[in-house]
């Protein structure tokens, strides 16, 4: 449980220096819960115990759902940053824009790890929590992230606007003490 406490606080802190602020990490890092039920379910459904290995699949999910997120959320910060977009309009644009690479990286991830769940030859039962771990994280997350992740990108943006709204309105942020 440490590891992958460790591994989510170390991810924080570099999405939140990649981004410059400490709202659009918690909008990709709300994408690994439905990874980690997906993981579980999937180990619970195949009747293999967790161990190490599946830990492992479980920080192996960290990094790829993680990488779903950033694709669509980096797509939408831009189109606000730099072409000046309200959000609702940047991150639908980033969905259909990211929708087919997302499809196709997690695709590819899931066929990866087939071989190993399935489990043929020597060590196949080492490997094969693996291999479930990050088959039932993938396709679980992956339905709920195209989903999920602009409705919390959405609603943290306009926390972040009325935060912002807010510190801006205190007599000690505008310079009125000065006078």
């Amino acid at each position: 449980m440490k590891e992958i406490v460790a591994a989510l606080a170390a991810v924080y802190i570099v999405l939140g220096i990649l981004y410059e602020n400490t709202i659009h990490p918690i909008t990709i890092l709300s994408t690994l819960p439905s990874a980690g039920i997906g993981a579980t379910l999937a180990l619970l459904i195949f009747g293999t115990p967790f161990s190490v290995i599946a830990l492992i699949g479980i920080i192996l999910l960290i990094g790829i759902v993680k990488k779903n997120a950033i694709m669509m959320i980096d797509v939408a910060v831009h189109a606000q940053r730099e072409l000046g977009l309200p959000a609702q309009v940047a991150i639908h644009d980033a969905a259909v824009v990211r929708l087919r690479p997302i499809m196709m990286t997690t695709a590819a991830a899931v066929l990866g790890a087939l071989p190993l769940a399935i489990g043929f030859g020597q060590g196949a039962s080492l490997r094969q929590p693996l291999g479930i771990t990050v088959m039932g994280g993938l396709i679980l997350s992956q339905v709920f992230t195209l989903y999920t992740t602009p409705v919390i990108y959405l609603y943290l943006d306009r926390l972040r606007v009325r935060l912002r709204r807010s510190t801006s309105s205190m007599p000690w942020r505008t310079g009125l003490m000065d006078t």
